[in-house]
């Protein structure tokens, strides 16, 4: 950056207000990463167990907090509009629309999605406009399927989706570390491996196969668990991708040692947004009766 505010040709991208790379993990910040986790868990657990308007409210808002890093992430390099106030308004309307889409009657009331998508479009940077109409849709249909999800197939097959992204990371990220091997996708997500994810995949097949034996699912779940993983692994790789594209590690440091809020449900916004897609064709299982 010169003395004028202008940015030096051939520099790397500036990193807006509040949005920093946290580079390695180190030690240290073991205790705040672990405190951090314990909160969401908690969070987590509170929000999928209720239902109504709590769970409107609570997805509602989670959601709003996404649009909020996505609007920081795609505005910030249009001079002329960037301004703090306007990716916070930005996620303040993209929560309204989500909790009418869940509030209105109707299918059609999802057609609010493109309201946020038209507000936010003029102040996106023209290199990301694509990128920033597809992560908007995609955050606000991936929040109306959890509360459709959670509310029309019941708690158990809810708790069954997260237990599938939950297990697939973990299982990717050890073998990963313990196999190695080629990588996926070097260019966008250089630390994801082909062992790590057929892992994933493997994981959410045993977990499938013990909820079919033990009489809480039909054997549909087979086919359905590890698709479910691989949608979460998508949503994981494609958020992965916007991060690059704008030149930042995490899509905010709005939680302590995590990155931010899409850095955390890529991949459950990816799962339940398949999940949706299983119900609507009749090939997404009911956990537990």
């Amino acid at each position: 950056m010169t003395e004028n505010g202008h940015h030096r040709p051939g520099a790397g991208p500036e990193v807006p207000p509040g949005i920093r790379n946290r580079g390695g993990i180190v030690w240290g910040d073991l205790r705040q990463r672990l405190l951090s986790a314990l909160v969401m868990v908690v969070l987590g657990a509170v929000l999928i167990t209720v239902s109504g308007i709590w769970l409107r409210l609570g997805v509602a808002t989670l959601c709003g907090g996404m649009l909020w890093e996505l609007a920081r992430m795609t505005a910030w390099r249009h001079a002329e509009y960037y301004g703090p106030r306007h990716p916070v308004l930005f996620g303040i309307i993209g929560g309204v629309a989500l909790y009418l889409m869940l509030l209105i009657p109707g299918n059609w009331a999802v057609a609010l999605a493109l309201v946020p998508v038209a507000l936010g479009y003029p102040g996106t940077h023209a290199h990301v406009r694509r990128a920033f109409v597809f992560f908007t849709l995609a955050i606000l249909l991936a929040g109306y399927a959890l509360v459709v999800v959670r509310e029309a197939m019941g708690l158990g097959t809810a708790l069954w989706l997260i237990a599938t992204v939950v297990l697939s990371d973990v299982l990717g990220y050890f073998a990963g570390r313990k196999f190695g091997g080629p990588k996926l996708w070097p260019a966008i997500s250089p630390n994801k491996t082909w062992s790590g994810t057929i892992a994933g995949w493997i994981g959410a097949f045993v977990l499938a196969v013990i909820l079919a034996v033990t009489g809480q699912a039909g054997w549909i779940v087979v086919l359905a668990g590890p698709l479910l993983a691989m949608a979460g692994q998508a949503g994981d790789i494609v958020e992965s991708w916007i991060k690059r594209r704008v030149g930042v590690k995490d899509s905010s440091d709005i939680i302590p040692g995590h990155g931010g809020l899409m850095d955390r449900f890529d991949a459950m916004s990816g799962t339940f947004l398949m999940a949706f897609f299983l119900m609507l064709i009749g090939l997404l299982p009911r956990i537990g009766g």
